[in-house]
């Protein structure tokens, strides 16, 4: 797997160049549209939950807690970039093979690179929402503790454990086309299943095992922690979430291997 990924990393960042330019391109704003389209999500979440719906993030712990809606709105925004770097990759990985017949059907193309390529792609539009974040920060007067350098540390765990599902779900993709409709529905569970919009802390006891198999509770947990608490990420859980996420990765890529014979018959 990682001589794969090293031989072929020329290809790879060239692939996610192209990746991020052609999804807005011959558009007006270009690139702008990633800033645009995280402002967008960030307002029409802030308005629906914390405008219409009067929400307000539970617990004065944290600093956010005590910003009115311009705080509810950068907590929930928080939450949000994890969990969207999660349903990007997955929601996409099911079609990566079905969408490119052409790369299938070339024999010298390194196939299992293709979920790298999404995964880069969406990594970028998180860093993008970090620092979209960060703005949201400091007009609302909400500012960040020291400990946020170390934020975007805590989405580490998920790389590993994006990697192996989407090699997984890329395959089971070519040889059943249904699961391109199962995946987002699942990805909508992870969605309320996770502290995306309420603090771990609000989930009902008998459901919190399940939020804490949710991949995303603990970088999101860790993130608001360091961003807004002043409390530097725990490395022994995040280390503990990358080691499992190392095994998912190395088992989705066995996976892929094992299956890749009957692409191109099947495509």
């Amino acid at each position: 797997m990682l001589t794969s990924l090293q031989q072929n990393s020329g290809l790879i960042r060239s692939l996610i160049r192209r990746e991020i330019e052609l999804k807005y391109q011959g558009s007006a704003l270009g690139l702008g549209w990633y800033v645009l389209s995280n402002l967008a999500t960030l307002a029409i979440y802030t308005v629906a939950f914390g405008s219409i719906l009067n929400v307000r993030w539970p617990g004065r712990s944290l600093a956010a807690g005590e910003g009115g809606l311009g705080g509810f709105a950068v907590m929930i925004f928080s939450g949000l970039i994890a969990f969207n770097l999660v349903a990007e990759c997955l929601n996409r990985a099911p079609t990566l093979l079905v969408a490119n017949p052409n790369y299938v059907k070339k024999v010298v193309f390194p196939l299992e690179i293709l979920p790298i390529v999404t995964l880069g792609a969406a990594l970028f539009n998180a860093a993008i929402a970090f620092l979209v974040l960060l703005a949201m920060c400091f007009l609302t007067g909400i500012w960040p503790a020291m400990t946020a350098i170390a934020a975007p540390l805590t989405i580490l765990p998920l790389i590993p454990i994006l990697l192996g599902i989407s090699w997984f779900l890329a395959s089971l993709g070519v040889y059943l086309r249904d699961i391109s409709q199962i995946v987002p529905l699942l990805t909508t569970v992870l969605l309320f299943l996770g502290p995306v919009f309420f603090p771990l802390s609000s989930i009902p006891d008998s459901v919190r095992p399940f939020a804490l198999m949710n991949p995303v509770t603990l970088p999101i947990e860790e993130m608001r922690k360091a961003l807004f608490l002043g409390i530097w990420p725990d490395a022994i859980l995040l280390s503990f979430q990358f080691a499992i996420g190392l095994v998912i990765a190395w088992l989705g890529y066995m996976w892929f291997q094992q299956t890749r014979r009957g692409f191109a018959d099947v495509l």
